[in-house]
Formats: structure tokens, sequence, C-alpha cells
């Protein structure tokens, strides 16, 4: 089980990374370009998903690419997931409650390269 606390130990011993808020919560950046962030679900993303809404923390990260995406989403749907506002945006929503620490980081790095 991880927590945004790995998220900011993992995403802040990668070279170049700076935390910069955006939108009220924490964003990680390289370079300037936001990879890994805070993202808990505000009205709109709880109507879309109804019951199947997770509870606890929840980060965002950036993937290489939509397919990445959707792989990710179809083959760990337990660690990952999307909403309409991610719709045509490389990223994926994590559920911080169910990932393990070692997987986490694989994701962290991923978004960071």
């Amino acid at each position: 089980m991880a927590t945004m606390a790995d998220v900011e130990r993992i995403a802040e011993a990668l070279p170049d990374v700076a935390m910069k808020p955006a939108w009220g919560n924490r964003m990680w950046r390289v370079h300037g370009r936001g990879f890994v962030w805070e993202r808990p679900l505000n009205r709109t993303d709880l109507a879309a998903l109804g019951n199947a809404a997770p509870g606890g923390e929840i980060a965002a990260a950036r993937v290489e690419h939509e397919v990445v995406k959707e792989a990710m989403v179809a083959s760990e749907p337990d660690l990952f997931f999307t909403i309409p506002h991610f719709d045509d945006y490389a990223a994926v929503l994590i559920r911080l409650g169910a990932i393990g620490a070692d997987r986490l980081r694989e994701v962290i790095v991923d978004a960071w390269l």
C-alpha cells in the first residue's frame, strides 16, 4: 500500500525534479513538465464513476501513449483507472491504497522518463 508520501519520496529522488503546485495540488515536474501529481476526485469525476469511484488517495501519472494507458487500465484495473476528463490524454490515475511501492516506483520513473 502506497501513500502520497511515497509519491513525493520517489519523485523527489529523481534528477532535475521540482514540486510546483497546480490546481491546488502538488505536481512534480522535470524540466518544467509535470509527470506525476495529486489528483483527488471532484464531483464530476464521482458522478461519472458512480459506485466504481475509489476512496483514498489518488495520484495521476503521465504515460507514454494513450494505448499504454488503456493497457494499464485493462490489465491492472485494481491499481489504475481513468475518468472522462482524461479522455485523449496520456495519463493514468493510480489507487495509492492498492499499489505497492515497487510498482509505484516503476510508474513514476516511466512518467519521469
